[in-house]
């Protein structure tokens, strides 16, 4: 009776449900944030436009507000996925997106704006690190450097579909469709994500937020922000600026020593006795620079030295983003066995040599096949090596109790780069009249960075145990 039975109950034992499901919904998420801000920096124009009064450095904290504001939410919202839920957090994270998209789109006022972005921030931030850990915890570990491989290539493709779509959506239906366009996306992920993910099992013990943390990192990257774009204003004095520079310095330094004797600090700073971790949290802060530096570059290339339309120079960047796909998902094979750091090195050193492209070959005259698309093959490959693989290779270490945290501390990392990154190009090129000589200087930045990105990505060692 006993041996007649098993088989019985064997047959009717469900296969293992496959994670590629709770894959595609998490990475959704991801794609609308990156979707989100690859748009914005097509739609920089037009929203200087739709906004006359306002300055460039002005416009600049449209991305720089909501920016300083995520980096300084990921790493608690790291937390609070771990503690309270990670489909709790996320789905709140969506729903408070979807929620300020649209109160972007309906602002009347810069400083409107600005706050919706910031409301934005705050939903993008919780949704983030919540997607990254359901997606780690779907996968075995041996699958883990692909996959988060795959989750970077999806956020790939959304910078390449961005400033394309953006480009043309503002052109035809205006910029408050930047945001707009959020709307059905986030709620394809809100439903889909309320059916199928699972909740996690939350903490034993949940963190607080860190509030004085959060509020000296803000005013820190707010402030050294703030300097950078307003040094060339007439607005602000060589001593107001030194002393907001100065004032970012001193909330930088707090926030380091708030963080080594608070009990529960926004960053724990035993996470960087990992040395990979360490180093590629200070790697992906010289490469975030550089990326956002040449991302945002190109439209001030596009629109003031080649005079391209706002939708001609969406389409021009695409190729580069789009080779990110193909890349990212074969390093993220490779790298499982090889681990990360020959693809971070070789691909930071390919960064440098695209910045020298850039800066050598276009000319003042429109040659995009053989200028300009190179580059783009060359920027693009590089990207796919280095960016998915700096994520995976952060957190491919850390205890998986620490997965949220870890991938937050990163994700901020390249967040305050991308500020200080966007403040570096609205100081370079965000006057009146620019010309082809203004981008030597951004493009010999973008060649340091890329060189200091190599060598820091040589202390990062994620090999399996085995091979090493």
């Amino acid at each position: 009776m006993t041996s007649a039975t098993v088989p019985a109950v064997a047959a009717k034992t469900p296969a293992p449900a496959s994670p590629w499901p709770v894959f595609w919904v998490a990475s959704v998420a991801a794609f609308l944030v990156s979707l989100d801000s690859t748009m914005l920096y097509s739609a920089f124009g037009a929203l200087r436009a739709g906004f006359p009064a306002a300055t460039a450095a002005d416009m600049s904290w449209v991305l720089n507000a909501y920016t300083v504001v995520y980096a300084a939410m990921l790493i608690p919202a790291g937390g609070l996925a771990d503690a309270h839920g990670r489909k709790r957090v996320f789905l709140l994270g969506v729903t408070l997106f979807i929620a300020a998209s649209a109160a972007c789109g309906l602002a009347g006022s810069v400083g409107g704006l600005i706050a919706a972005r910031v409301l934005q921030a705050v939903g993008a931030a919780l949704l983030t690190p919540a997607s990254l850990s359901i997606v780690l915890a779907a996968f075995p570990q041996n699958q883990r450097a692909l996959t988060v491989s795959l989750w970077g290539a999806v956020a790939g493709f959304a910078a390449a579909v961005g400033p394309s779509l953006g480009s043309f959506v503002v052109q035809t239906v205006g910029w408050p469709w930047a945001f707009f366009i959020n709307l059905p996306i986030g709620a394809l992920s809100l439903w889909r994500g309320a059916r199928l993910l699972s909740e996690s099992a939350p903490a034993a013990e949940r963190r607080r937020i860190d509030v004085v943390g959060m509020a000296l990192l803000i005013v820190a990257v707010g402030a050294i922000a703030l300097a950078i774009v307003q040094s060339e204003s007439p607005a602000w004095t060589r001593t107001q600026l030194a002393v907001v520079a100065a004032l970012g310095a001193i909330a930088l330094a707090a926030f380091i020593a708030w963080a080594g004797t608070a009990r529960q600090p926004l960053v724990d700073l035993t996470l960087f006795r990992h040395r990979s971790f360490s180093a590629a949290n200070a790697a992906t802060f010289a490469f975030g620079i550089a990326f956002a530096m040449m991302f945002f570059g190109f439209f001030f290339y596009m629109a003031n030295v080649w005079h391209y339309s706002q939708a001609r120079a969406g389409l021009a960047i695409a190729p580069g983003p789009l080779i990110v796909i193909p890349v990212a998902i074969l390093t993220g094979r490779l790298a499982g066995r090889l681990g990360h750091r020959p693809f971070l090195v070789g691909g930071a050193l390919l960064y440098a040599l695209a910045g020298l492209w850039f800066m050598r070959i276009p000319g003042a005259e429109p040659s995009y096949l053989s200028d300009w698309l190179p580059g783009l093959v060359l920027s693009g490959t590089s990207v796919g090596l280095v960016l998915p693989s700096l994520s995976a290779a952060a957190v491919s270490k850390l205890p998986a109790q620490h997965y949220a945290v870890g991938s937050a501390v990163n994700q901020a990392t390249r967040q305050i780069a991308a500020v200080i990154g966007v403040a570096i190009t609205v100081l370079l090129l965000g006057h009146g009249s620019v010309h082809r000589s203004d981008f030597d200087a951004l493009y010999g930045l973008h060649i340091g960075l890329a060189l200091l990105t190599a060598a820091l990505s040589a202390f990062i060692n994620t090999r399996p145990a085995a091979r090493r």
